[in-house]
């Protein structure tokens, strides 16, 4: 393997999964405090406040995910399912932030463990059905 020829920034994220939601106000309202994510950006419509056309949430290890209202508009962006999206996010304490998620009402999909190839870690499932994996694995 290969040394990055960047150093990796907490200010700037190459990769930004997009989830859409049913509820996106509530969802991202779950999202900051079940798992701890920072809402930096919510853009709603000026004639229907409850449709987000477009959010931004920032993890605090770096990098974060945009998010919108299921059903905003007609392209393929805006028709997408809602509650088929999975994501893996990198975190410290994984025990802490277990208890934190579950008390706020995330499903657990699979229970706090320690995996093989050396990490720890959960799987839980948010109100409108994604599957969020939290671990101390980094990748190569």
């Amino acid at each position: 393997m290969t040394n990055p020829t960047t150093t990796p920034s907490t200010t700037r994220t190459a990769i930004w999964p997009c989830l859409i939601f049913q509820d996106a106000r509530a969802s991202s309202e779950f999202l900051v405090k079940a798992f701890g994510f920072e809402l930096t950006g919510l853009y709603a419509r000026d004639d229907d406040p409850s449709i987000v056309e477009h959010g931004e949430l920032r993890w605090p290890l770096g990098g974060g995910i945009m998010f919108g209202s299921a059903g905003r508009n007609d392209t393929e962006f805006g028709r997408r399912a809602i509650g088929n999206d999975s994501v893996y996010v990198v975190c410290e304490n994984p025990d802490e932030l277990f208890a934190k998620a579950t008390t706020a009402g995330a499903e657990v999909v699979r229970g706090l463990r320690d995996e093989d190839y050396g990490s720890r870690g959960f799987s839980v499932r948010d109100p409108e059905g994604n599957l969020w994996s939290f671990g101390t694995y980094w990748g190569e």
